[in-house]
């Protein structure tokens, strides 16, 4: 079976872009594993499929990690794929702008391409994400822990740069305190460029990526700042703040199209 893809990536936050609309492509874990594979395959931190949408959206995500086991949700992949889904014309114009609706593991969401550069093949893309209940982050351990889709562990650190995120992040991630699945695990620390600098470990890539979309996302929220640096590009996250929840959270960051390929089963 050969199977077409676009790969992408968000702030160094890499993926493989299947468009499965018409239900044809099924990949096993080992598959996904491969496909995503560094050495062996494309290469990615991850695979989304983009299925069927509803009557209320444009389309599907269906998202999994490089270990080939799916998770709720991506903020960088959901980035992605917005722009993957303009591509292929799905959608609608507001205000002169793609504007994509689309259902998640974790609920409906919708992205905006803010800009594009056709010929550049990249971009600014903006995705709404899940509501965050104030109940819902907990200070834990030595930090905080929340869920913007997925799990995350939020802890402010000293010399960033420096610092061992792998090692660290392996050994954190498993801590009993994260729940049985464990978290995805965020270091941060404030600049002196006024920019809040994060460097993620993430569960089911277990390593540390670039970047991470959902982490940038629960750094903005614990921290109160919406300016964040990570090592493949800067964010912004915008939120209101209400008095039992953070509520119209968007994720705002660069996008880019690396390139198309096609795979064999």
């Amino acid at each position: 079976m050969r199977i077409a893809f676009s790969k992408y990536d968000g702030a160094g936050n890499d993926f493989v872009l299947i468009d499965n609309r018409g239900g044809k492509v099924s990949l096993t874990a080992e598959e996904i594993a491969r496909i995503c594979h560094r050495r062996r395959g494309v290469g990615a931190d991850g695979l989304l499929l983009l299925n069927e949408g509803g009557g209320d959206c444009d389309f599907a995500m269906e998202y999994y990690n490089s270990d080939g086991h799916a998770a709720d949700m991506c903020g960088n992949g959901a980035r992605c794929i917005a722009a993957f889904g303009s591509s292929l014309g799905l959608g609608r114009t507001d205000k002169g702008q793609p504007t994509l609706r689309f259902r998640a593991a974790d609920g409906l969401h919708e992205a905006t391409i803010v800009s594009w550069d056709t010929a550049g093949k990249a971009g600014i893309v903006t995705v709404g994400m899940k509501e965050v209940e104030k109940a819902g982050v907990r200070r834990c351990m030595d930090g905080w822990l929340l869920d913007t889709g997925v799990p995350h562990y939020v802890v402010r650190v000293k010399g960033l740069r420096d610092y061992d995120v792998a090692g660290e992040g392996r050994r954190l991630r498993h801590q009993p305190q994260l729940g049985p699945a464990g978290a995805n695990v965020n270091f941060v620390e404030q600049g002196e460029d006024g920019l809040l600098h994060v460097r993620t470990y993430e569960r089911g890539v277990e390593d540390e990526t670039w970047a991470c979309g959902t982490g940038v996302t629960a750094c903005a929220i614990v921290t109160g700042c919406g300016h964040l640096r990570t090592r493949g590009g800067d964010f912004e996250v915008d939120y209101r703040t209400t008095a039992n929840a953070y509520t119209d959270v968007r994720l705002t960051g660069p996008v880019e199209l690396n390139f198309t390929g096609v795979w064999e089963i």
